[in-house]
């Protein structure tokens, strides 16, 4: 296979298409912007500009957008970035009616706002899942060795992945789900889903099998991946900061039942911080399809193995493709898959050859 580069953008984080829509890519700016591809030639105006709102960079920025599921009619979507104060907010937006391409600027609602102590270890990405539910990533608050314990905490919102439906619901901006894992555990936050989390950059679910995978940026030492069944997520403690990847770290932390990861590696090997990405099911990258394809935003190199959820990894290995400051990978509505460079450039992964 070969990387097939698309164009060059403003700090690209991510790529993502509505449900049902094989003509249009949405690229994701750090700096604020989403731009639109046309069956691959760029419009002239972008779906939407934060730009003036976001705070922006290093870990912080506009992160990410996820479409409703029901995008064609409703026109729905939403949008995770970092606010003028450093905090996250995730806001609905409505497709403009004068130009589908475009969100309509004055339609914007403030479904969630979780207030950042520190700038780094923000989390950003917002994906619906299998269940057509909205989940949100949050990374334990920044600074380093999780100071605030929130890893473990139940009574934040931080280190965690959040499953809501962001309609609103008897006077609130959003409603949990009856399904959630903690609605009944006194103490504990109803939005919660996963937790144990240090930074969940990146996190995706299978096309085929509903499996969830996520890339959790590590501290000094290890970088993982987490991989468990369809719905294994729900009430999941996936362990920071009592280890990281398989080690112990915070001596006085607990984690009871702690999901470990299918796959760790070393700062040793050169890497920092783990880009998860996707299990692939684009048929068409035959020695790629059921392998979980990942890398490094250090090294670059892009990697996979079989995405077996729940055991070690086996088979881990090199593509013998590298993107440079590796930011995120993307997948549109027809399982084709993209990777960004903070450096500028996106590209798709195709198969090699004529």
């Amino acid at each position: 296979m070969r990387l097939e580069k698309l164009g060059d953008f403003e700090q690209p984080l991510y790529v993502t298409q509505p449900p049902g829509d094989s003509h249009h890519l949405f690229v994701v700016e750090q700096t604020g912007g989403v731009e639109v591809l046309t069956d691959g030639s760029r419009e002239d105006q972008p779906f939407l500009d934060l730009s003036r709102q976001v705070s922006c960079c290093g870990e912080q920025g506009l992160l990410s957008i996820a479409f409703a599921a029901d995008y064609e009619r409703s026109g729905l979507v939403y949008a995770d970035y970092t606010d003028r104060a450093g905090d996250t907010r995730v806001v609905e937006y409505r497709r403009s009616d004068s130009n589908p391409l475009t969100v309509d600027p004055g339609s914007a609602r403030v479904v969630l706002r979780v207030d950042q102590p520190f700038p780094n270890h923000n989390g950003g990405l917002i994906l619906f899942g299998p269940d057509g539910l909205l989940y949100i990533g949050l990374g334990d608050g920044g600074s380093e060795g999780d100071p605030d314990r929130n890893g473990q905490d139940l009574g934040t919102l931080l280190g965690k992945i959040l499953r809501i439906d962001p309609r609103p619901s008897g006077g609130r901006s959003y409603s949990v789900p009856s399904s959630n894992p903690l609605v009944d555990k006194g103490g504990a936050r109803p939005e919660i889903y996963s937790y144990g989390l240090r930074n969940p950059w990146r996190f995706s679910f299978d096309g085929v099998t509903g499996a969830l995978a996520i890339g959790d940026v590590g501290q000094s030492e290890w970088e993982e991946i987490d991989l468990v069944p369809r719905a294994g997520g729900n009430g999941a403690n996936f362990g920071w900061s009592a280890f990281e990847g398989f080690m112990r770290f915070n001596d006085d932390q607990s984690a009871p039942n702690a999901v470990p990861p299918v796959l760790a590696y070393s700062h040793s090997d050169g890497g920092c911080s783990v880009t998860g990405g996707h299990v692939v099911r684009d048929r068409s990258l035959t020695s790629l399809y059921g392998r979980y394809l990942y890398g490094d935003y250090c090294l670059g190199d892009l990697r996979s193995f079989p995405a077996v959820p729940g055991h070690r990894a086996t088979d881990d290995r090199a593509l013998g493709l590298n993107v440079p400051s590796l930011s995120s990978f993307g997948e549109d509505d027809a399982g084709h898959v993209y990777a960004t460079s903070l450096d500028g450039p996106v590209y798709r992964l195709v198969p090699d050859g004529p």
